[in-house]
């Protein structure tokens, strides 16, 4: 499996966490502080520089109290990697 930084779906999330974040009216520095993380961590997930791991994807959608909107992410990667399955 190739690696998944800047991909069009690590793209697509990180455009999604960021519209979540601020769906919730929460500033980097809010949603830092709920994660217990520093405000850089939020800026680089963002940013596209920082992956998440699945367990920090769902503490981020809690932190922002939209878990549904992580079912609707995962649904909308998943449905783009099936319509172009990605080599392995």
């Amino acid at each position: 499996m190739s690696k998944t930084l800047r991909t069009p779906e690590h793209v697509y999330l990180c455009q999604r966490l960021r519209q979540v974040r601020l769906d919730a009216g929460l500033t980097q520095a809010d949603l830092a502080e709920r994660l217990d993380k520093p405000q850089s961590f939020v800026a680089k997930v963002e940013t596209q520089e920082r992956r998440l791991d699945l367990i920090e994807f769902v503490m981020w959608m809690v932190a922002c109290g939209n878990l549904e909107a992580a079912h609707q992410t995962v649904t909308a990667i998943a449905d783009g990697i099936s319509d172009n399955p990605v080599a392995p």
